[in-house]
C-alpha cells in the first residue's frame, strides 16, 4: 500500500479524531495501573490498549462510512466523502473494515493471561458497529455513540485489573455525557437533511433550541461525573483544577453555537473537544504523578 492510499484510509476514518477517546482510555488505564507502591501493568498491556483503540475505532468508522454511503451521497455536507466520490471502492472499504475488526480481536491476545478482553472483544465490536444503524430507528443515537466511546476507560481498567470498580464507571459516565452532548450539537447541522431522508436525531425530534439545551444538560452531568470520580478514586487538587478547566471549555463550546448560528459548530466540535480530552488526561496524570 503506497503512502497516498494509506492517507486515504486514514482520512476515511478520520484517524486524528482518535484523540477524542484515546485520552480517556489512557486515563482509565493510568487509574487502574497506579498504586502508592508503584505502577502496575506490563509494557505490552499499554501497547495493546493503543492497538485496540486504534483498530476498534477504525473498524467502526469505516463500517459507518460503508453503511451510510447512500445517505452521504445525498447530503451536501458529506457528498465529498470517499465512497460517494469513488476515491475508495466499496469492496476496499469492506476489506479494510474486516481487517481492522480482526486486528482489534487479535490485539486483545496481548492481555493474556487475562482472558476478559478477548472474551468481550466480539460483543464490544458488535456494539460499536451497531451504532451505524441507530439513526434509522432511534433519535437517541447520540447516546449510543456516547456509550460506545465510554467503553474505552472501562475496557482499559478490565484489561489491567481483570474486574470493574466505581472509578472507571464514573469516568465512562463522564465520557457518555460528553460525547452525547457534542454529537447532539454536531447533528444540528443536518436537521433539514435528516427530516428529508427519514433519519432520526435529537435536533430533528426536538428542534435545534431544545437540542442545544439537552446538550448543555449532558455536559453538566459530565462535570458531576468527573467530580464523583475525584471523590471515588480519590484524586487531588490538580485534577479538580482540570475539572474546572473542562467546565470553562464547555461553557465556551456552548457560547460558540446558537440556534440561529451554526457556522462555528466545527470549531466547537473539533478544536475545543480535543483540548478537553487531552487536557483532562494531562491533569489526571499530573495528579497521579505529583
Amino acid at each position: 500500500m503506497n503512502t497516498t492510499i494509506a492517507r486515504e484510509y486514514l482520512d476515511l476514518v478520520k484517524f486524528h479524531h482518535t484523540l477524542f477517546a484515546l485520552p480517556f482510555a489512557l486515563l482509565g488505564a493510568a487509574l487502574a495501573a497506579f498504586s502508592p507502591d508503584g505502577w502496575r501493568g506490563r509494557a505490552q498491556d499499554w501497547i495493546a490498549i493503543l492497538l485496540c483503540m486504534a483498530a476498534a475505532r477504525s473498524a467502526a468508522m469505516a463500517f459507518n462510512r460503508l453503511v451510510d454511503r447512500d445517505y452521504d451521497a445525498l447530503n451536501p455536507r458529506t457528498a465529498g466523502r470517499h465512497l460517494p466520490t469513488g476515491r475508495l471502492s466499496v469492496r476496499s472499504v469492506a476489506l479494510f473494515t474486516g481487517f481492522c475488526a480482526l486486528a482489534f480481536i487479535a490485539s486483545t491476545l496481548l492481555f493474556l493471561p487475562n482472558r476478559w478482553p478477548l472474551l468481550l472483544s466480539v460483543p464490544v465490536l458488535i456494539w460499536l458497529l451497531g451504532y451505524s444503524y441507530a439513526k434509522r430507528f432511534t433519535s437517541l443515537s447520540h447516546f449510543w455513540l456516547g456509550a460506545s466511546l465510554s467503553l474505552a476507560p472501562v475496557a482499559a481498567w478490565i484489561a489491567l485489573r481483570g474486574g470493574i470498580a466505581w472509578p472507571p464507571v464514573l469516568l465512562a459516565l463522564a465520557v457518555l455525557c460528553w460525547v452525547s452532548g457534542f454529537d447532539i450539537i454536531y447533528a444540528c447541522q443536518d436537521v433539514a437533511f435528516d427530516n428529508q431522508a427519514g433519519l432520526r436525531s435529537v435536533p430533528s425530534w426536538l428542534g435545534v433550541p431544545a437540542a442545544l439545551r439537552l446538550a448543555a444538560l449532558c455536559h453538566a452531568f459530565m462535570i458531576l461525573s468527573l467530580a464523583g470520580l475525584e471523590l471515588s478514586y480519590p484524586l487531588g487538587k490538580i485534577f479538580l483544577v482540570g475539572i474546572a478547566a473542562v467546565a470553562v471549555l464547555l461553557l465556551y463550546e456552548h457560547a460558540l453555537v446558537r440556534p440561529d448560528d451554526l457556522t462555528r459548530v466545527n470549531l466547537a466540535f473539533f478544536h475545543v473537544n480535543v483540548i478537553i480530552s487531552v487536557g483532562l488526561l494531562v491533569f489526571g496524570l499530573a495528579d497521579l504523578v505529583l
